[in-house]
């Protein structure tokens, strides 16, 4: 098979396990991409989330992740959904969380994916990754003509919004590249940085982690801080607040992934079950979830932080 030949494959066979879009890039040093990283470390914006300070190399090089990386898959898998807990008064979960974790269901995706190309290419050096490496999807995804990083520092598409996981795979295989996407369609819009209830996107593509509600509610170990009482707009979980005022996600459509399907149980609690939620009950409710990160402890911090402000 020829380059145009493999390249085609790929795409096929992406679209076919389902995934919304697979764009290609050249392997190569992420230099511009670096200097914003370091900028963004130096200031402090990554909080406590140490890990992102490590195997700097490793992020900005592929090659350090596969010897002889040539190409850069990248892919986008959605998970919109229109389903909403039922009662307004409850403590939220993300939509990302609503199903199984989207590390289990990606993984089998790219395994077969992977499995496919050597099957048809024959043996060849590759990887795969959802968040279990230093790759910095959403610069693959721009170099991939994916989209654009919009000002809540989310990939946005044109033709998907921004509810969508991101994957990559990096192998030492060439391939034809797409273009990367140039254009910023954001224009002078600004409601998500206006809609952010902790003003965590403190400029445009910049987001203080420290002040994200996602951050407090899944990263950060310690307490809450109290200066965050009041301006979780009942988030136990996760936070789509940005994305949910972007213009561009009205683009989104249900996704078809039956393992993202949230089960009854979770979408009916209602805010005193949440507030009174046993061991029990959060283990067999988020069995494979993504919400096991927070752990029973973190998401009794939170929900407390929560009804601590009601009173």
């Amino acid at each position: 098979m020829n380059r145009q030949q493999k390249t085609q494959f790929i795409k096929s066979e992406a679209q076919r396990l389902g995934f919304l879009q697979c764009g290609i890039a050249k392997a190569e040093k992420l230099d511009e991409e670096a200097k914003h990283l370091e900028e963004w470390l130096k200031s402090g914006f990554h909080g406590e989330m140490k890990y992102m300070e490590n195997h700097f190399d490793l992020r900005i090089d592929p090659s350090k992740l596969v010897p002889g990386a040539k190409s850069v898959i990248s892919l986008l898998y959605n998970y919109y959904t229109d389903k909403k807990q039922q009662d307004k008064q409850a403590p939220k979960i993300s939509r990302y969380a609503f199903g199984r974790d989207y590390h289990f269901v990606i993984k089998e995706k790219l395994n077969h994916l992977l499995d496919s190309l050597k099957e048809k290419f024959g043996d060849f050096n590759g990887r795969y990754f959802v968040d279990s490496a230093p790759v910095m999807e959403r610069a693959w995804a721009v170099r991939s003509g994916s989209g654009w990083i919009g000002k809540n520092n989310n990939l946005l598409s044109k033709d998907h919004g921004s509810f969508f996981f991101l994957a990559e795979i990096i192998l030492d295989v060439e391939l034809e590249y797409d273009e990367p996407f140039k254009t910023d369609h954001c224009g002078t819009c600004t409601q998500c940085m206006d809609a952010c209830p902790t003003q965590a996107i403190v400029a445009p593509q910049v987001v203080d982690s420290r002040k994200c509600i996602s951050y407090l509610t899944i990263e950060l170990r310690t307490e809450i801080p109290n200066e965050f009482a009041g301006k979780m707009n009942d988030w136990m979980f996760g936070c789509d607040i940005c994305q949910d005022v972007c213009p561009w996600n009205r683009f989104s459509k249900n996704n078809r992934e039956i393992q993202f399907e949230p089960s009854e149980e979770l979408l009916n609690k209602t805010k005193n079950e949440w507030e009174e939620i046993s061991y029990d009950i959060f283990k067999r409710l988020f069995k494979d979830s993504a919400v096991q990160r927070t752990k029973f402890s973190g998401l009794q911090r939170n929900i407390k932080f929560l009804y601590k402000r009601n009173n």
